[in-house]
């Protein structure tokens, strides 16, 4: 495991350190948790563009003409 210094204003790390306790975890934990959800975060949007890349719209519109033309379920519906 490597070490790392990182400086934070007065108001993030109160803030971090609150949360953290809320959680039962230490500040370690809480940031090297928060800095795992970003990394994945950004990973899945550069696989999704890379994936948009290699897509044709004539394969998108057959897909949504095989879809059902109906009404959706009622718990699919918005409020109106």
């Amino acid at each position: 495991m490597n070490a790392l210094t990182v400086e934070l204003p007065d108001w993030l790390h109160s803030g971090i350190k609150t949360l953290a306790e809320q959680e039962g975890c230490t500040v370690n934990q809480f940031l090297a948790s928060a800095a795992a959800e970003k990394m994945a975060a950004m990973k899945s949007l550069d696989y999704l563009r890379r994936e948009a890349t290699q897509c044709r719209r004539e394969d998108f519109e057959q897909f949504l003409a095989a879809v059902p033309h109906r009404k959706p379920e009622e718990t699919d519906r918005l409020p109106e």
